[in-house]
């Protein structure tokens, strides 16, 4: 199974965003959100981020795909990814996906056990999908 890490800059955005994901891909796919700084503030954490992706692969995670709201949370998430070994690594990717339509997208995938891959492509084709139908 593939699991989902969602990075954001504000905690209640993770969690809330965490709570839909949860809700569309259902009880099997391990979903986890880290937002916010430590103290509460709006920002990204490094250790939040790693702690993230731990309990995907302690959930049981083949594979892990990372979404992100802003690029300023690359900078968190590289020193994250300190924490984890070369082989941990391999099995994460990170997505360049909008946010929210990214992890819808890749819940829907990651519940009917598509393939890490498959589940980074499904997530990446939210960013040309219309929101409003053209006339």
């Amino acid at each position: 199974m593939i699991g989902l890490v969602l990075v954001t800059h504000s905690a209640s955005i993770a969690e809330g965003l965490r709570d839909m994901v949860a809700q569309v891909a259902g009880t099997e796919v391990p979903v986890a959100a880290a937002g916010g700084t430590d103290d509460g503030r709006l920002g990204t954490s490094a250790p939040r981020i790693a702690a993230a992706i731990r309990s995907t692969i302690d959930a049981g995670a083949t594979g892990t795909l990372i979404l992100l709201d802003l690029g300023s949370a690359v900078l968190s998430l590289e020193l994250a990814l300190e924490e984890f070994s070369d082989e941990e690594r391999a099995t994460l990717r990170v997505s360049n996906a909008p946010l929210v339509e990214g992890a819808i997208i890749a819940a829907v995938q990651a519940s009917v056990g598509a393939s890490l891959a498959e589940v980074a492509e499904a997530a990446a084709e939210a960013a040309t999908m219309p929101k409003m139908p053209q006339a």
